[in-house]
Order: C-alpha cells, then structure tokens, then sequence
C-alpha cells in the first residue's frame, strides 16, 4: 500500500507546494489524494516508483503530457509533476466530481443511466474523446474499464489515467491488460497507435451497451484463465461471440446475461458495426479498422432514433424508414413515424421531442452538442423551431426567423445555409 500522512508537502518542478489530504483510492499503480494546490483543491496521484517497470521512462512521459496540454476538458489530464522523494513522485490533476460515477459500477449493476439519451452522449463523448487524443499525436497504453467516468443524468464523460497516454512510437513503460488490447500487441507487441486503439474503443464500446466482452463467450470459459488462454482468447484465435459465420464462441446462458439480453435492443446498424469491428478479417488487418468519425456519425443517427411508445410508454430505438416492434411486454406495435428529415447523412426521424444538432444544419460539421432546431407536437402538427442566429429558407420562397417555428409538412425542402434537407 502507499501511503502518504495528511498534511505532508511535496514540491512540484514548479516550485509550488502540495499539502497532502485524503486518500481517495489506490490500484495497481499508485495511489490517489485529495490536496490543496495552488490553493485549489486537487487530486494527486503518488507513485512508489517499484511498481513501474521503467520510471524513468515514465517520468519523461508525463512530463511530455504536461507540456502538450490535454486534448478536450473530459480529460483529467496530468497538470504538474512533483519533484522525486527517493524513488516516489506524482502529478496534480483536476478532482473527479462526485456526479461521476466508475464505469465498473455500470458494468457490475451497479449504477445505472437516467436515460437512453445518455448512454448515446457518453458513447459520442468516448468517441469524440478518441478522436481528440489522436488529433493530438497521442494513444493509449493501458486502455480499460478503469478509464473512465460516467454521469448517468446527462451523460458527459471524464477520462482518467491519462498518465499511461504516450506520443505514437513511445512507451510509457505499462504493459496493460490483454482484454482491452489488439490481437497485434497480445501475440506480437506491436506499438499502440491509431489502428490498435481503433480495438481497444470497439471493445469498450461494446461493454459499454451490452456490458459483456465481445470475445469472452462459451471459448472463453476455461477453468482458470492463466496466460496461455489469454493469449489464444485475445490474440491467436479470437471470436467475436455474435460472428454471424462462426458459432463457437456464442455467449452461456446464465453466465453471460449482458450480451444475450442486450444485444437484440441494439439498432442493427450498430450491431454490424460491431460485427464488422470483430471480425475476422479486421481483427487480422488494423489498417481496415473502425475509427472515430465512422463511430460518432452512427451514434449521432442512433440518438435520433431514441422513441417513446406512445401505446406503452417504453423508450426505445425506432427505425425512422422500417418500423421495427416496440419491445415493451405485451406492446409490440410497430410505431411508423409521420415523417422525417432526409440529409445528406442521416434520417433524422421527427417525433414528440426532437432535436436537431450542429451536425444535422451545418456543412462539414461533426459537432454533436450545439442544438440549432428544436422539434415538437402541437396537437396533430410537427413544428420545427429555429435556435440558430440564422435564417432558413424554405424551397416555398418563405423563411424560418430565428426563434421562429413552422408545421412541417412532407415534401417541403428547408435550406439551412450550405445544406439542404427534405421533409419525407
């Protein structure tokens, strides 16, 4: 265990003292602390130095991380590193709010989301998160379900352990865990880079939506899993358990609960996305893999797609262009919506409580977070509310003000500045 008195003080490199509180946890590298800094309440991670295989090398890296600067806020990126005492040092990161919850207690059961629009903004927060370590020259060492922190009320994402983030072609020194690895780093310690964490958010990604590994089914059942049969499980012979041609690795009734009960709710474009991210052929060859922008344009369709039953009330994924049957107990109505916005990109299907994004109005745009259309039933009628600070021009000649609403109506075109839409 490391331990460190309250009201002990460290010496960052520049030259500002910590004073060491609380301890709020400890894992298998360091220990974390609630301290003042700077006259902030902080959180410090404190390493021992043994438990590392080169701290040296580890050092450099994190002060490397310092100087670059974190990718987005959903970071908790390493702000300021410590002088070493003897073989021990740390670094001052933002504190973790108590809203945020540990991904392993969504996992385990024992948080759960709010909403289904949440779980679909944490999922857009992974992947633009992704997107912007890679932006940024950076990939995981130690990706897993330890990295991250969830608030089930609105959805937003906190990345933790970034100290194990290293520029491509460097090491930070951890080894990681082989579930969360690519087949390539299991069998031959190939780097990390974009390819190998393009596997690494599949795999997280699918625990996150059926809370069960993509590659742990009735093959991945031995009776101690040691590391030969990690090695074969995640490496020499892996199987997706939903490969549509290869059944050997299907998930075991009563032990894996997450994947049989979940993976039907799934939108089947989502589903084949994860059959495509697990098969054969890209598990072999990381330069065909899914990345980010593919990821994020399907979860931004996917949370258009969030639909309340109005027979029932259960919330679920609905097809804008093929009906597919509520899943509530004793519903199964085929909810047909009244019409939708055909974009270049999406469908965006138009229901009680729609919400067009930055993304959906906005030519070459992946931001997935600024409303600019507000979508609404009034009686029998559609209306669509402009929030932007801009015009809309309908094909009609007529236009849609800022803070102005209209009745949509099939086979009206709406011109939102550089992209065309049609009502169907």
């Amino acid at each position: 265990m490391i331990e460190l008195p309250k009201g002990h003080k460290i010496q960052t490199k520049d030259f500002k003292t910590i004073v060491v509180g609380e301890k709020l946890g400890e894992g298998g590298q360091g220990a974390v602390f609630k301290v003042d800094y700077d006259g902030k309440k902080k959180a410090l991670k404190w390493y021992s130095g043994k438990k590392i295989a080169n701290p040296k090398k580890f050092y450099e890296n994190l002060e490397n991380n310092i100087k670059k600067g974190k990718p987005t806020n959903a970071f908790l990126w390493p702000e300021a590193i410590t002088e070493k005492q003897g073989t021990a040092f740390g670094y001052i990161m933002e504190l973790r709010p108590p809203e945020y919850k540990e991904f392993t207690m969504f996992l385990l059961g024992r948080e759960g989301y709010k909403s289904i629009t949440a779980m679909v903004n944490t999922a857009l927060h992974l992947v633009a998160g992704f997107r912007a370590l890679h932006q940024k020259g950076f990939s995981y060492q130690d990706l897993n379900d330890g990295n991250f922190f969830m608030n089930p009320v609105n959805g937003n994402l906190l990345i933790c352990d970034n100290d194990n983030v290293s520029e491509y072609g460097k090491s930070s020194g951890i080894a990681g865990k082989a579930r969360y690895m690519a087949p390539e780093i299991v069998v031959k310690g190939a780097k990390p880079d974009v390819q190998t964490d393009a596997f690494s958010l599949s795999v997280i990604l699918f625990l996150f939506w059926v809370s069960g590994h993509p590659l742990e089914g009735k093959a991945a059942c031995p009776p101690c899993m040691d590391a030969k049969a990690e090695k074969r499980i995640y490496g020499e012979n892996p199987v997706f358990i939903w490969d549509p041609k290869d059944d050997s690795n299907r998930p075991v009734q009563g032990i894996h609960k997450g994947p049989i009960t979940k993976w039907p709710f799934l939108p089947k474009y989502i589903q084949d996305m994860f059959i495509k991210a697990f098969s054969k052929e890209l598990m072999k060859d990381p330069q065909k893999r899914i990345l980010e922008m593919e990821w994020l344009y399907a979860f931004i369709k996917m949370r258009s797609e969030v639909y309340k039953c109005p027979s029932c009330g259960e919330i679920y994924f609905a097809d804008p262009v093929n009906p597919n049957p509520c899943p509530g107990k004793s519903c199964g109505k085929k909810n047909a919506f009244p019409m939708y916005l055909k974009t270049p990109r999406y469908n965006i299907a138009i229901h009680q409580q729609t919400r067009l994004y930055a993304c959906y109005t906005e030519k070459g745009s992946d931001d997935y977070e600024t409303v600019t259309g507000e979508g609404s039933l009034s009686g029998k009628d559609y209306m669509l509310k402009n929030v932007t600070k801009n015009v809309w021009n309908l094909g009609d000649g007529s236009s849609i003000a800022p803070g102005a609403s209209i009745k949509l109506q099939k086979g009206m075109s709406i011109n939102f500045g550089l992209i065309n839409v049609e009502v169907i």
